[in-house]
């Protein structure tokens, strides 16, 4: 399944019906019965109708994803209305204002199998849904290790994403690849396609490593930026590689790391010598890393105990403050558990 999501300003009700009928589709598609898809289309008429009644629009993101074996729906839903703070008293299925965004979260929760939602007054509100095949089944939980969430939208107007990540995991530890193809379009994203394979062939341990097997293998392409951060359980340290402006930083409770990478483009010329940046890996960190469609001017600390929140409210928090809108945007938020 194609890791990018599709991205639609709703603005308008004459949109509404247009996303609920491709929505709906897409559920077919990956299998869900039409009772489920006739569900799903509750969960998508409640959150674009409420953007058009009480946040004066937003953007709904979606796409079909693997979650462990499951075929899932996955929904982001972003708006910079007037927010809300009695969150509690809103969840309650149900439950309807005039003047703040809440109707049929109650209902939104029951039908999704996972539903999280985080607000601040006067920023708005971001929510991020999971619509499996049947509304009883229990997605996969990790207990250790990397919980992580990443979106990845393409440019306005084009048909392919030239940003991609992918996440190598074994026994032993963790590989994270995140890659900006240059420009945007076809190309950009067959560049960044030829480097995710090669990144999943690489038996290499070390990013500066991988990163010279990816730049052999990606020659004949546009070329790309790209960034690797690798974690060893046994020595419980992160290695850090970067080329190109790929936006990396390490948060350690109220202290955070930013990574510089090297200057080049992947495929094209790199720098002969390449080492990688090593921070210590410790439980409760959250890794940022995100391409340059987003600006880098944000601060976690400044929204209220977003580092509570799940790693997809993490990453479409900072989405949707900081999306330039001029190219292919992506971010993924990992926590160490």
């Amino acid at each position: 399944m194609d890791n990018t999501f599709s991205s639609y300003k709703i603005d308008d009700r004459s949109l509404i019906a247009f996303i609920k009928r491709e929505i709906h589709n897409l559920a077919l598609h990956i299998g869900f019965t039409p009772h489920r898809a006739a569900e799903t289309d509750i969960i998508v008429a409640e959150l674009t109708s409420n953007l058009i009644k009480y946040a004066n629009g937003g953007e709904l993101l979606y796409r079909a994803n693997l979650e462990g074996d499951l075929k899932i729906i996955e929904i982001y839903c972003l708006d910079k209305g007037v927010g809300f703070e009695n969150l509690a008293k809103i969840m309650h299925d149900g439950y309807s204002s005039s003047n703040t965004l809440g109707h049929g979260l109650g209902s939104i929760k029951r039908l999704s199998n996972d539903f999280q939602i985080y607000s601040m007054k006067n920023w708005g509100c971001v929510q991020h849904i999971k619509i499996a095949e049947k509304s009883d089944i229990l997605l996969p939980c990790l207990q250790s290790g990397l919980n992580y969430a990443a979106i990845a939208v393409n440019y306005p107007g084009e048909k392919f994403c030239g940003d991609g990540y992918h996440i190598k995991s074994s026994k032993k530890g963790f590989q994270i690849f995140l890659g900006d193809g240059l420009g945007h379009g076809e190309n950009a994203n067959e560049a960044v396609q030829l480097a995710i394979k090669a990144f999943k062939q690489s038996i290499e341990t070390e990013p500066s490593e991988i990163l010279r097997d990816i730049h052999a293998k990606v020659k004949k392409s546009r070329g790309l930026v790209g960034t690797i951060a690798a974690v060893d359980y046994k020595s419980e340290l992160w290695n850090i590689c970067g080329i190109g402006n790929i936006s990396t930083r390490v948060y350690d409770g109220l202290d955070n790391k930013t990574y510089t990478p090297y200057n080049g483009i992947i495929g094209h010329n790199i720098p002969r010598t390449l080492n990688n940046t090593i921070v210590p890996y410790k439980k409760h960190q959250i890794i940022v890393m995100h391409s340059d469609g987003l600006r880098t001017r944000w601060n976690l600390n400044e929204m209220t105990s977003i580092v509570k929140q799940h790693s997809g409210i993490i990453a479409s928090a900072i989405l949707k403050e900081n999306i330039r809108g001029t190219d292919d945007a992506s971010i993924l938020v990992g926590k160490i558990m």
